[in-house]
């Protein structure tokens, strides 16, 4: 018998459930809201100041080699990882030459190693910050990389100086929890550093090696996803894009589906959209399910929702510029940032993807953790741009403000997990997991998810097509 999956959402989390789903006896409908795969994680259509299409994204992303699951995913659906991801050794270089970076000769070393070659070679260092930081990070190590459940990042690294904390510590935390350090969880940030430091790397590489996109989003995902999952299950595969799910009903063993374009009856469903949109509609199905007064799980479902809505989130913007012929030194680079200039990175997206005209001197500059308003923030980053890195010519192009691009990674903060209710499952980078709210969340969420539906239905323990208890 045919087992109907619904994967509600198509980003990151939603297109590797269904991923990990497919397979013999098994019908997948993906259904997302918007036009077009990705979530919070797409590609974007822009135009240049001089007229020439572009294709960006709604935030530049970076991978490490420890991302074992999402760059797995990646491959699974075909997409040729050395030529979408550019290999940068583990390293945070400021324009003006200072900070950390692995020198060449180091950079097929042992991670650690590599991270101990990065210190002593650090320009702009002295040995009292090298030798601070060489302790403290061998406290962590002591200690097994773990601490109090409400120790902040600033509390693991007291006996760091200014300069470490400056140079590396605060990008670091920032772009990996999206907070500053005074606010970031302490164990999340240690779980990521001991990934990335003594974990394993991906096929040949480190797990410290920064990966930056070559690519779109869109093309790096969850677009591969959809045409492999469309090869492999043909008709048994559907894509509904523009269709916004408003209703979920449990329904003769299963649940209906209900919104704009659907009404649908499936055996299992996997919600994949966002913490809000899910709280919301899970909050419904458990008001209506209580007032039935037959489905014990009714209250779990609201526990759910409940801690999903107390969630809190923070922003990032990406504000895109461009300058005909500029190049920058390094395909990414650190910056100072300060509430003048608050930019933490910038990317030259035209030594990412050489062989793409349009791509030719655009920067993309990264504001995690920010606050204001778009055409400040705009301001604020061309104006930094002149002064960091000494370029007058610099034209606006695009910026983008993800409101609530990830949830706020706080100490002890409580996640909602991913069983909801029998044959309802969640996925989502926001959802109980050792990793900050990144692409490798979303994706080891929805692998997860729909590997359990994959474990059952072969087991041919399906809870989809057990009557709901009375």
């Amino acid at each position: 018998m045919t087992l109907k999956l619904a994967v509600v959402g198509g980003g990151w989390a939603g297109m590797s459930a269904a991923v990990a789903a497919a397979g013999p006896g098994i019908e997948i409908t993906v259904i997302e809201a918007a036009r077009e795969l990705g979530g919070r994680a797409r590609a974007l259509q822009a135009m240049r100041p001089d007229g020439v299409a572009v294709r960006l994204d709604n935030g530049q992303h970076i991978l490490i080699g420890a991302y074992r699951q999402a760059l797995h995913c990646m491959q699974q659906v075909g997409v040729p990882l050395p030529g979408a991801l550019l290999e940068l050794p583990l390293g945070l270089p400021f324009a003006d030459g200072s900070g950390l970076q692995t020198p060449r000769w180091a950079a097929r070393w042992p991670a650690t190693l590599g991270l101990l070659s990065a210190i002593v070679t650090a320009r702009g260092w002295f040995w009292t910050d090298r030798l601070a930081l060489l302790r403290v990070a061998g406290r962590w190590q002591r200690q097994r990389f773990a601490c109090r459940p409400d120790e902040t990042v600033a509390g693991l690294c007291e006996g760091l100086t200014t300069r470490v904390m400056a140079d590396l510590i605060e990008p670091l935390c920032v772009s990996a929890l999206n907070l500053p350090t005074r606010q970031a969880s302490g164990q999340v940030f240690l779980r990521v550093m001991q990934d990335a430091l003594m974990g394993e790397g991906f096929g040949d590489w480190r797990p410290s090696s920064l990966l930056l996109p070559r690519t779109d989003l869109g093309h790096l995902f969850p677009e591969s996803a959809a045409r492999w999952l469309s090869d492999t299950l043909g008709t048994r595969f559907r894509l509904c894009l523009g269709t916004r799910v408003t209703g979920l009903h449990p329904h003769e063993g299963g649940w209906q589906l209900r919104g704009s374009g659907i009404d649908q009856h499936f055996d299992q469903v996997i919600w994949a959209t966002a913490a809000s949109p899910a709280a919301q509609v899970v909050g419904q199905t458990a008001v209506e399910a209580a007032n039935q007064g037959s489905f014990p799980w009714a209250p779990g479902l609201r526990a759910w929702a409940e801690a999903c809505g107390q969630l809190t989130f923070t922003a990032i913007t990406t504000v895109y510029a461009w300058s005909p012929g500029l190049r920058l030194n390094r395909p990414m680079l650190a910056l100072r940032d300060t509430p003048l200039a608050p930019a933490q990175f910038v990317f030259d997206r035209g030594q990412l993807s050489p062989h793409d005209p349009a791509m030719q001197g655009v920067l993309a500059f990264v504001i995690s953790a920010s606050a204001g308003d778009r055409d400040t923030l705009e301001r604020a980053v061309l104006r930094q741009a002149r002064e960091q890195l000494r370029t007058d010519d610099l034209r606006p192009l695009l910026t983008v403000v993800e409101k609530r691009a990830t949830f706020a990674c706080l100490p002890g903060i409580g996640r909602p997990g991913s069983q909801l209710a029998p044959g309802l499952l969640a996925a989502g980078d926001y959802l109980e997991g050792p990793y900050p709210a990144t692409l490798e969340a979303a994706v080891r969420a929805g692998v997860a998810a729909g590997g359990q539906v994959r474990e059952q239905h072969d087991r041919h323990a399906i809870p989809g097509q057990a009557r709901w208890p009375v």
